[in-house]
């Protein structure tokens, strides 16, 4: 097997981001687990483990934009599901399989929706481009996350006195 085969194999998340429908949300899957386990650690571990893992996604999406055909191609989704972490470092509500899965909902929309400056973070060259947006979008799933955990909290304050 070659090295180029291995990264497709990598970029396009073990094959996920080759399904016909919704291939970015296929290929997200398996960041749940891995957000799973990271919120297990220490927030100092969970935040150096996602530094890693988005530092190890660059050459991993530029190797495969590069065999693609040099774009961000639908298929690559290393960005999608090494990114997706951040949305919910530190927040150990995260734990609760719902609050996971609103994450996950929050963060797949928000990439979809590439608000600012996601959008024009995409149009940076390369395998930084791919994975910049990507982490905008769980950086704005993660702001979510924290807020509505906070009203809940405040609510759940309000209803006990």
């Amino acid at each position: 097997m070659s090295l180029e085969t291995i990264n497709l194999w990598w970029a396009t998340g073990f094959g996920l981001g080759l399904s016909p429908l919704a291939s970015g949300t296929a290929g997200s899957l398996p960041g749940l687990p891995l957000a799973w386990w990271l919120l297990g650690r220490s927030v100092r571990v969970q935040v150096s483990v996602a530094a890693m893992l988005l530092l190890v996604a660059i050459p991993i999406c530029h190797l495969a934009s590069t065999t693609l055909g040099g774009k961000d191609d639908g298929r690559i989704v290393a960005d999608e599901y090494l990114a997706f972490p951040v949305a919910v470092l530190g927040q150990t509500a995260a734990r609760q399989p719902l609050v996971m899965a609103g994450a996950f909902v929050a963060y797949r929309v928000l990439d979809a929706a590439k608000p600012p400056p996601a959008a024009q973070l995409e149009g940076v060259a390369g395998g930084v481009g791919i994975v910049l947006d990507d982490t905008v979008a769980a950086l704005y799933a993660w702001l979510l996350l924290a807020a509505a955990m906070a009203l809940w909290r405040r609510r759940q304050a309000r209803s006990a006195s």
